[in-house]
């Protein structure tokens, strides 16, 4: 790790001299705070970043976008941008959907005044190391009180015969009173099996009254150890709907967190996961109550397979002066496997009078009087409990807003329990 190798790339980037900046303050402060603390999951000897910084060349493997229709995306193989796709309407209104570096070139003050303030650039040390150290990302801006009809879409590939760091800043600003449904997808594709690491940070800023549908897929390979953090900072009145599906092959930790400031704003954090072979993922689920009125609800399902951890921590933290707030959550893990291994903590911090807050957390195995009621009409055992694992986690896949997205979760859950 070197100063040098971050201000090399700053500048050959031509980044602003504040980005250089706090790429160069972010790897001072590296030395001085620790990892995030994730309840439960011992992470700490995980590679999650050497220290390069670097881009990708032309990739050989990129999808087929010929099945694609005609709404706004943007696609990226590795750090390269291979397809942007904005209609002339939304141009027109505003909206900008672009690589990292073409929005610090387009709309300079959009980025500079809204970088870092749903996820504080020094955190801790994950945090500072992307700030530090990010190559590529993406920036999408919707104006003060623009509607988008059409899902806004951002397809993130990991090339697996690449070894540079999948290291990406993702920067959704939408305006006041606007409205957004927003697909996103992290994914690895081709058939190497170099190893490499994921530091990935997507931050929302939700203005006052907006309404956000956010729902993602993340299927990073095997040989992908990743950390990815999904923050929102919500406005007055403002809502973010999550519907977070984590699929990934490797080791993972995650944070997806809504910071409720405005009074009024609401959360709705919905999250699956399915661990599977000796795979080990640790997420934390949070919900902050600022502003007072505001509600945050958290609904977590996952399944484990043959050797696989999956710890869930469900935060729901309720801030002095929050009158009138509501925390609410819910985990429930589901084992097939006498060697899996689960946790689900749900932790309440209540730092105020007059507020509502509950929580509920469960682990066990499918439930034999559903297989046997299944299987009595005619279901052979696999079938059935594909059938109940679908219900099980059909409370947050039912929450996608597009169909095609939700037929994609399913068989990815499929292929999962087809390799038992």
């Amino acid at each position: 790790m070197s100063k040098e190798s971050i201000l090399n790339f700053s500048q050959a980037k031509g980044e602003p001299a504040w980005l250089q900046d706090l790429r160069l303050s972010s790897f001072d402060k590296m030395a001085e705070i620790d990892l995030p603390h994730i309840e439960r999951v011992k992470f700490h000897r995980w590679d999650l970043g050497d220290g390069t910084i670097a881009e990708n060349e032309a990739s050989a493997n990129v999808p087929d976008f010929t099945a694609l229709g005609d709404n706004p995306k943007l696609v990226q193989v590795g750090t390269q941008t291979v397809l942007e796709q904005v209609p002339m309407d939304l141009l027109n209104q505003g909206v900008f959907f672009t690589d990292f570096q073409s929005a610090l070139e387009e709309i300079p003050e959009v980025v500079e005044a809204h970088f870092g303030k749903a996820r504080p650039v020094d955190e801790d040390k994950l945090a500072a190391y992307h700030t530090a150290y990010f190559n590529s990302g993406a920036v999408l801006y919707v104006p003060d009180n623009v509607e988008i009809d059409q899902p806004v879409e951002g397809l993130f590939y990991h090339d697996s015969t690449s070894t540079v760091p999948f290291n990406k800043h993702v920067l959704i600003v939408v305006g006041k009173n606007a409205k957004l449904t927003y697909l996103e997808r992290f994914e690895s594709i081709g058939n190497g099996a170099e190893k490499a690491s994921a530091n990935i940070s997507v931050e929302i800023i939700a203005g006052a009254g907006s309404q956000v549908k956010f729902s993602a897929i993340d299927r990073l390979g095997e040989h992908v150890t990743t950390y990815i953090s999904r923050r929102a900072r919500h406005g007055a009145d403002a809502t973010v709907d999550w519907a977070l599906g984590v699929m990934n092959e490797g080791n993972v930790i995650a944070d997806f967190d809504s910071d409720l400031v405005g009074n009024g704003s609401h959360a709705s954090l919905k999250a699956v996961a399915v661990s599977s072979g000796r795979q080990v993922q640790g997420i934390d689920t949070r919900v902050t109550n600022y502003g007072s009125n505001s509600v945050g609800h958290i609904l977590q399902h996952g399944v484990i397979l043959e050797r696989g951890t999956l710890t869930f921590n469900g935060i729901g933290h309720i801030i002095k002066g929050a009158k009138g707030a509501d925390a609410q959550q819910e985990s429930r893990v589901l084992m097939l496997s006498d060697k899996a291994r689960s946790d689900a903590n749900p932790i309440l911090l209540i730092d105020e009078n007059d507020v509502t807050a509950g929580h509920a957390a469960s682990i066990g195995q499918v439930d034999p009087e559903d297989l046997y009621y299944l299987m009595s009409r005619g279901l052979d055992q696999k079938t059935a409990e594909q059938l109940v694992i679908r219900g099980f986690l059909g409370t947050v896949i039912t929450e996608i807003p597009v169909k095609e997205v939700r037929d994609e979760m399913i068989a990815v859950i499929d292929t999962k329990l087809e390799k038992r």
